[in-house]
């Protein structure tokens, strides 16, 4: 089972791509 991470975010391109990554990469799930 993924590790939950809870982010604020501002819905820019910087953190878009960040979330992206946090799933793909490392296999958190985001919410």
């Amino acid at each position: 089972m993924p590790e939950k991470i809870v982010l604020a975010y501002s819905g820019g391109l910087d953190t878009s791509v960040a979330i992206r990554w946090l799933k793909e990469e490392r296999g958190y799930d985001v919410v």
